[in-house]
């Protein structure tokens, strides 16, 4: 198995910045201006500069210096913080698969691979529920794509995306990601069967806990292969719809609410 480390960086007021991003600095640094690096990675010259902008946010200073006359109306160079940036990136980069490759023979045999668990590790989220699964399939349009995870061999998740970020999270068919999705956002029907709902998800399982106190419930389904799903409800909800351990049940959601994150 290769391993390979992609580092993201990011802060509270700024979009992530990854490798396509130091791709994007790279080419105008070697082609001399903006418009043609932007060509070269295959962005728009409005996308380029949204990436450059980003960059320069991040960093709190430019990266690059502009110069009137070149090419295509004018020209760019790194400044000396741009070099530094791309060299500390791919040091990082370089580190980071040193570290999994060297974390790999400890975890043979767990079905837990580098990559799982350093992800699984570092990354924070609001969201209740957090399940690790894989794109079976995808349905999409000029605007919006449908996404299939299938989160164990029984359970598969439908999310709705557009399709920007279709292409921008690189999804494809057999590719791994991260469901995320608010507890908030699931509802509880009690029964083997799911109801008819217009939700795009609806997922049996077994209560496997019910806590609650005077306003508030959290309800835990047992959804099978080791996966659970968690919906917070009003009390009442819980109590009138007899909720306990070892009832079935169904969690209900709809696609929109789902977000899909990469690692």
């Amino acid at each position: 198995m290769t391993i390979e480390a992609l580092v993201t960086l990011t802060s509270p007021d700024t979009p992530n910045i990854g490798r396509d991003r130091i791709r994007l600095l790279e080419a105008v640094a070697r082609e001399g201006s903006i418009t043609a690096g932007a060509r070269a990675v295959g962005l728009t010259y409005k996308a380029a500069w949204d990436g450059l902008d980003a960059m320069a946010n991040l960093f709190g200073q430019p990266l690059l210096l502009k110069r009137a006359g070149g090419k295509a109306g004018g020209g760019a160079v790194l400044t000396q913080t741009g070099l530094r940036v791309i060299e500390a990136y791919h040091r990082m980069e370089a580190e980071m698969a040193r570290v999994m490759r060297a974390l790999e023979p400890d975890l043979a045999g767990t079905g837990v691979t580098p990559l799982n668990l350093i992800s699984g590790l570092l990354m924070k989220t609001s969201a209740r529920n957090a399940l690790r699964g894989t794109v079976a399939d995808i349905v999409s349009d000029d605007l919006a794509a449908e996404i299939a995870v299938a989160v164990s061999p029984e359970t598969v998740i439908r999310a709705l995306v557009t399709a920007g970020s279709l292409r921008d999270l690189g999804l494809v068919v057999g590719r791994g990601v991260i469901v995320l999705i608010k507890a908030s956002f699931v509802l509880i029907a009690p029964g083997l069967r799911p109801p008819a709902v217009s939700a795009r998800n609806c997922i049996a399982g077994v209560v496997s806990r019910c806590e609650a106190n005077a306003v508030n419930a959290e309800v835990t389904l047992d959804i099978g292969g080791g996966k659970s799903l968690t919906a917070s409800i009003t009390a009442r909800s819980a109590r009138d719809l007899g909720l306990g351990a070892g009832q079935p049940a169904c969690a209900i959601f709809d696609a929109a609410h789902v977000i899909l994150a990469i690692d």
